[in-house]
């Protein structure tokens, strides 16, 4: 049996072996090999200062990262929409090959009000092989005068293995 002084010792022990096997199996369950997704990225182009009485407009820049070291994907689609869902731009007219660890961006200008308060990009890519899922974000940024305000969002998969 053990005494209380013996488990005192030896529990740090047990917490870092235990923390250290949670991190390996949460690497492990992030590394997502794919052929192909449809990544959804809300932004805000619009955004309420205050009392909600004055909007400040912010400059887009949508970001693809090809995070595979080995090989190229293709990026299918690109499409701007609006707060009501409608298209606003559509970025890409042919497919765009993004080599191994390359990235590309796309922007929307802070002038640009198209978009409204709550527009989003969807993006589509595909490759030959099943590689790491590239990165895809947005940052927003606006600056007044000596104050300026930035921040990004993340992509969210919403379809799995382009056809």
């Amino acid at each position: 049996m053990m005494n209380n002084r013996h488990l005192t010792r030896i529990m740090p022990i047990i917490l870092m072996i235990t923390f250290v096997l949670c991190a390996a199996v949460q690497a492990k369950s992030e590394l997502k090999l794919s052929n192909g997704q449809t990544v959804y990225v809300p932004v805000y182009s619009q955004i309420f200062t205050g009392d909600r009485d004055r909007l400040l407009y912010l400059s887009l820049t949508l970001s693809i990262r090809n995070t595979d070291p080995d090989f190229p994907i293709t990026v299918v689609a690109v499409n701007y929409y609006d707060s009501n869902g409608k298209l606003v731009i559509k970025f890409v007219e042919k497919p765009i090959l993004l080599d191994a660890l390359a990235s590309t961006y796309y922007t929307i200008k802070e002038s640009d009000k198209r978009g409204g308060a709550g527009p989003n990009f969807i993006v589509t890519w595909k490759a030959e092989r099943k590689v790491t899922a590239p990165v895809i974000e947005a940052v927003m940024i606006s600056t007044r005068g000596q104050q300026g305000i930035s921040f990004t969002s993340s992509g969210r998969v919403i379809k799995e293995k382009f056809k």
